[in-house]
């Protein structure tokens, strides 16, 4: 993966130096057009793609779009030559020979990003879901670009001591320090604006490796966390969110729980639920994003509103036993609500971007409070109830029409639109493209009762056998990146097809 994104670096860069991106600007339907070649852009983030890459014999396969000259329905036999026999062989030879590139920062590249591999790989056997770098820079330029804030600006990350750990790392020779997040609960606390949620987002994009230079280089995940919000208006189907949601009015069964239209509460239900299913091990949480009544539940409105007549459990109450039961760490960002300090194991305070360990400060606080006359009950743990497992009906999803890409966030797929912008982890439109792609060989793959876990772990073993390839057989797509199975499942979730989804008896 390592090399193949260097190549592809290479050859991006190369592409647009040479203006061979550019297509050309006729005026009128007869004017002539077209003439560009297309190559899928990095970004900051390393991901397996199928733009470039090493076949099994070693040999570089490179798969680039030529929009061919034309004027109207008649192909510019020169201009097309000029591309076939000069820009093309150009392009191969100065961005992907190995006598064309430069040795040291191909070597330095590579080393990177398989050091961030591997010191991912570490994280479960330290005890660590997450780690971040002394030295980091966290914020990006604007909401719009990701490449680093500059230097002279950005306050770098340092950890807390208490915290500190270190790694030496393979590769390097070199022995790294930062931030080792433990399994468990940590709340991320402070003032606005002071970065809180800038060190979570660092987080949910820590499941991927870096680019060198992006500045969060080491600020990892587990690679199976999974950033959880409400999704108001998203399409559940047979979810059980029992859990977390139960006595409706009406009796409305919440073990088995559809609905075209989730409310904030119930799409976030429903989300951590899914998560669970198909192997999340830590769950990242803003509190910007969340359903209020879902997140807590004060002693207050307890005494206003009987237990009784309140479906809601809230999540305070839930994410104890998510650790201690089924071993899920949680992450969470929180500036207003006080209550996560009885349940969680460490508490980070962001002040101006600064980090310090406040976890002795919160476990005070607790004690002080629970000293009061007043039973305080809000936070009181309630069990983490596995969900029965489910099932895609293969025929369900077949396209029935045209499937296009609109987006990183938006697919039409057939009569429907695909909205998967409640996925915060997908961080390229070339992941969404390989998303849309991967439905629509569902119906080949899925089998009857097999739940979707396991039907995911199948698909995910033929990726790593046969490459992206494997979804789109027959073709020659230079377009996609890979997702991980918890975005290929929130796409299978959110699809507005009826009885897509089953529960396995």
């Amino acid at each position: 993966m390592a090399s193949s994104d260097y190549l592809l670096r290479a050859l991006h860069s190369l592409c647009k130096k040479l203006g061979a991106d550019s297509s050309l600007q006729g005026k009128g339907w007869s004017g002539p057009k077209g003439g560009d070649l297309q190559v899928l852009e990095p970004g900051q983030n390393v991901l397996e793609q199928s733009a470039v890459r090493f076949d099994g014999n070693g040999n570089v396969v490179a798969q680039i779009t030529i929009n061919l000259p034309a004027r109207g329905r008649n192909i510019l036999g020169q201009a097309a030559e000029e591309i076939l026999v000069s820009t093309l062989p150009k392009l191969v030879q100065q961005s992907l020979y190995y006598t064309s590139l430069q040795e040291s920062k191909l070597k330095s590249h590579v080393d990177s990003i398989e050091d961030q591999c591997w010191l991912q790989d570490q994280l479960g056997s330290r005890n660590l879901v997450a780690f971040l770098r002394n030295g980091a820079i966290l914020p990006r330029k604007s909401g719009v670009d990701d490449t680093p804030m500059d230097a002279n600006s950005a306050i770098t990350f340092q950890s807390p001591t208490r915290l500190e750990v270190s790694f030496s790392l393979p590769n390097a020779g070199i022995e790294i320090s930062g931030c080792g997040i433990p399994k468990g609960i940590t709340l991320i606390c402070g003032g606005g604006f002071h970065g809180k949620s800038t060190l979570l987002q660092a987080l949910q994009v820590g499941v991927y490796p870096k680019l060198p230079g992006d500045g969060r280089e080491f600020c990892l995940s587990s690679k199976n966390a999974f950033k959880i919000r409400s999704e108001d208006g998203r399409n559940v189907q047979a979810v059980d969110i029992s859990t977390f949601i139960n006595n409706l009015p009406f009796g409305k069964d919440t073990t088995c729980f559809s609905t075209p239209d989730a409310s904030g509460s119930t799409s976030q239900a429903a989300n951590i639920v899914e998560a669970v299913e198909v192997g999340a091990d830590m769950l990242l949480i803003d509190e910007d994003t969340c359903a209020t009544n879902f997140m807590i539940r004060d002693d207050k409105m307890m005494q206003q509103v009987a237990s009784d007549k309140e479906p809601i459990t809230p999540f305070v109450r839930i994410v104890r036993s998510l650790y201690d039961d089924c071993g899920i760490s949680t992450i969470l960002v929180i500036g207003g609500v006080g209550d996560y300090f009885d349940v969680a194991d460490n508490v980070l305070v962001l002040d101006s971007y600064k980090c310090a360990d406040a976890t002795e400060r919160a476990k005070q606080i607790v004690a002080n409070s629970n000293e009061s006359q007043i039973r305080h009950s809000a936070t009181d743990s309630m069990p983490f109830r596995k969900a029965m497992a489910r099932s895609a009906v293969a025929d369900s999803f077949a396209p029935k029409g045209k499937v296009k890409v609109a987006s990183q966030s938006t697919v039409s797929y057939g009569e429907v639109e695909l909205d998967v912008s409640g996925l915060e982890q997908i961080v390229a439109k070339s992941q969404t493209v390989a998303l849309s792609n991967t439905l629509q060989i569902l119906p080949k793959v899925a089998k009857a009762n097999q739940s979707i876990r396991d039907m995911l772990e199948t698909l995910d073993s033929r990726l790593d056998q046969e490459g992206l390839d494997f979804i789109t057989p027959g073709q020659f797509n230079g377009g996609m990146s890979r997702p991980r199975q918890l975005e290929i499942a929130g796409a299978i979730n959110r699809l507005r097809r009826q009885n897509s989804i089953v529960q396995t008896k």
